[in-house]
């Protein structure tokens, strides 16, 4: 990570909270937890912590990614959906803009990931030791230029929706790692959001779910 860090100042968006968990709405270019050094302290756990000192991690985005968080406000909460989320019973959707027209309308990428340690925080596909990683894909528009993806990671690798799209020939706009020239220059952000998480809340254990809206 360079040491531009420039994380936006936006207050604190909050989508839900009730006794037990808390849903916010991440802005593109925060991380989630801190990086190494003082430069990098600045997150949104830190933040989420300020004004709910109880909150505690459960996952976490990309700093360049946007989108629906959840935190738990107690340790109950956070073993609960914790364990939901390692079981893969949550279910997350993305919404990108990607390079180019994407066919066919619908689709599955099935391809292993891991991290390229020459280049990391990258990742790569790689069918040897990649650990799997499967995404399924809809458009919802596109055209010669660019084509809107809403995607269902099955997984959560790292990186994992930026990986599977350059893998198609796609790259997500605004992209530091994985796009380059204009595709990378020509936007202010990348082009990915976390529209939507549902999950079991951890008090009776019914379906919740939880939506915002992409910013571009």
């Amino acid at each position: 990570m360079s040491d531009d860090y420039a994380p936006p100042m936006d207050p604190l968006e909050v989508i839900h909270h009730d006794h037990e968990i808390l849903i916010v709405n991440k802005p593109s270019g925060l991380l989630s937890v801190p990086g190494r050094g003082d430069h990098l302290a600045d997150c949104l756990l830190s933040r989420v912590q300020d004004a709910f000192p109880t909150a505690l991690l459960i996952h976490r985005l990309d700093r360049d990614t946007s989108g629906v968080m959840v935190f738990a406000l107690t340790p109950h909460a956070q073993r609960h959906i914790g364990l939901q989320f390692e079981k893969r019973q949550t279910k997350k959707t993305y919404v990108a803009r990607v390079l180019g027209h994407l066919q066919p309308k619908t689709g599955t990428v099935d391809l292993p990931l891991i991290v390229d340690w020459p280049n990391r925080p990258k990742q790569m596909v790689c069918h040897e030791t990649g650990k799997p990683a499967q995404t399924d894909w809809r458009v919802l528009k596109a055209s010669d230029a660019e084509s809107r993806v809403r995607m269902f990671p099955k997984t959560g690798r790292s990186h994992q929706l930026r990986v599977h799209m350059l893998a198609l020939g796609h790259p997500i706009l605004g992209d530091p790692f994985y796009a380059d020239g204009p595709t990378r220059d020509d936007h202010a952000r990348l082009m990915l959001h976390s529209e939507e998480l549902r999950l079991r809340h951890p008090d009776g254990g019914e379906g919740v779910r939880f939506r915002a809206k992409a910013p571009f």
